[in-house]
């Protein structure tokens, strides 16, 4: 089976135009038509995967008799949920499956999901291995809140492996008319069965060791175990976040030897003031550091903590949750003194409006890249700053606001860093001369850049259309006139060779 990489890699410079060619925001319904007809898998798979279609190219895609040409509409994360579910019925089972998987999102970002209708229709009619992907991802909060309730039995088996066993259903679903319901109900409770867990626990370091003692409820004769005659050097490491761990027991791993132990219990919100007190003024600073954000302190007993935060980290998006936290809660951490807190009030999408200007003027630059990265109604200049300081992990994310500033760019184009550089092909009024110098750049991605931007000379994009490296990117350029792209697919099919 050919991968997607695999199809890019074999790909000859004709199709890799005109894989370009089908990206070209300005190409005319009758060009992508053409191109989904006639054109390689390459330029087939950039059509349907990585960009958005006009109605009637969603058509010819949904009724094409290439799996692999459908199977990439159905994975895009351009596509309108509801022309994604038009192949929900499709013969293939690799389409189907691909469906079920949801598209591959940038961090942060959840998948739209699918009309509830379609979940549905899926949950019922698909296998359970296409289930058990990411299909819980592409499900509304709404339909996954009711899926409990809702009068088909797999529904509510499915509601019960996505969403466990809230306390306020759990009478009703054990008294579910349906006994594969019931069983399922039963499975998931018995992970909270202190006898179930000690008499299954696995007698070696492992998977299914490490999950219990983090998460399932654990007997008092697990947890002397794992104090008395630990079976991994880890043991004690995953015991101290058990939400089920006795208080004596947290007690004494708060003055545990290892530090790591220590800091993990640090996190833990039942600790007791006297715990609390001696965590505080522990010897290790990244125990101090964890002790310092426990929701039980006030602001004055955070600021006595001699802390230190790191000023480097991963700043990127993060996964938003389903359910809101509470606002409260988010206000209280932007209005901090505690820059951890800050930055978690930054990355959360619910942060009140009138917050936003505060913490995009923050001290700490994990705050403002945080904002930045998560916050709808990050300022535009923040998200340039963001990106000029921040140069880790996820930073080439910022420029994927719709926020993210155009005007002004092109005084960039001579920076030292690449991916700065490359900023001024986002400006619409870099001056021609600067962007033919900008397809010459020494980095392969500020060439890139410079290939699509439309003040590039006719001439040069005329060459580059022929160019090994950017023929592409050329081929993307809206400023391509349409007589250029007509001529361009005027001869398809290639012949193999061409195509790869």
């Amino acid at each position: 089976m050919i991968t997607p990489k695999e199809i890019w890699e074999t790909a000859g410079l004709p199709a890799r135009r005109l894989a370009g060619l089908a990206l070209n925001p300005a190409a005319p319904d009758d060009v992508l038509l053409r191109l989904l007809a006639d054109g390689p898998p390459a330029a087939r798979m950039v059509l349907c995967r990585d960009r958005a279609l006009p109605d009637a190219v969603v058509d010819a895609v949904v009724r094409h008799p290439d799996r692999y040409t459908r199977s990439f509409l159905a994975r895009s994360p351009h596509a309108e949920p509801a022309q994604r579910a038009r192949l929900l019925d499709d013969p293939e089972w690799f389409v189907r499956a691909h469906l079920a998987d949801a598209p591959r999102m940038p961090g942060g970002v959840r998948p739209r999901p699918l009309p509830d209708w379609a979940v549905v229709r899926m949950i019922l009619t698909y296998d359970n291995e296409s289930l058990g992907g990411n299909l819980c991802f592409q499900t509304s909060a709404k339909l996954m809140e009711s899926m409990r309730t809702h009068p088909e039995p797999k529904v509510r088996r499915m509601g019960v492996a996505w969403n466990g066993v809230p306390d306020e259903a759990r009478d009703a679903l054990l008294a579910d008319p349906d006994d594969e319901v019931r069983d399922s109900v039963r499975r998931h409770l018995r992970h909270e069965d202190p006898a179930w867990v000690e008499r299954e626990l696995p007698d070696r370091p492992c998977h299914g060791r490490a999950h219990a003692l983090m998460h399932c409820a654990l007997s008092r004769g697990v947890v002397e175990g794992v104090l008395n005659a630990p079976v991994g050097e880890g043991d004690r490491w995953m015991i101290a976040g058990n939400p089920t761990l006795p208080a004596d027991v947290v007690a004494l791993l708060a003055a545990d030897a290892d530090p790591e132990v220590r800091e993990r219990i640090a996190h833990r919100s039942d600790l007791g003031p006297d715990e609390r007190r001696a965590l505080a003024a522990d010897t290790d600073p990244r125990v101090r550091l964890a002790l310092s954000v426990h929701p039980a302190l006030s602001e004055a007993e955070r600021a006595a903590i001699d802390y230190e935060v790191p000023a480097g980290g991963i700043f990127g998006p993060v996964l938003q949750r389903l359910v809101p936290r509470d606002p409260a809660a988010v206000r209280r951490d932007a209005l901090s003194g505690h820059p951890l807190l800050r930055r978690r009030a930054a990355r959360d999408q619910s942060l009140p409006s009138d917050l936003v200007p505060r913490l995009a003027a923050d001290d700490d630059l994990g705050v403002r890249v945080l904002l930045a990265q998560n916050h709808p109604e990050a300022p535009a200049e923040l998200l340039l700053s963001a990106f000029l300081e921040y140069t880790g992990y996820e930073r080439e994310l910022l420029l994927t606001w719709p926020r993210f500033p155009t005007a002004g760019l092109s005084r960039h184009a001579g920076d030292e860093d690449p991916a700065v550089r490359a900023l001024a092909a986002r400006d619409p009024a870099t001056a021609a001369e600067t962007v033919d110098r900008l397809t010459r750049d020494p980095d392969p991605g500020v060439r890139a850049a410079g290939a699509g931007h439309p003040n590039l000379p006719r001439a040069r994009l005329a060459e580059l259309l022929d160019d090994e490296e950017l023929a592409h990117r050329a081929a993307a350029n809206p400023a391509l006139e349409p007589s250029v792209m007509r001529r361009l697919v005027a001869h398809l099919p290639l012949p193999a060779d061409a195509a790869g």
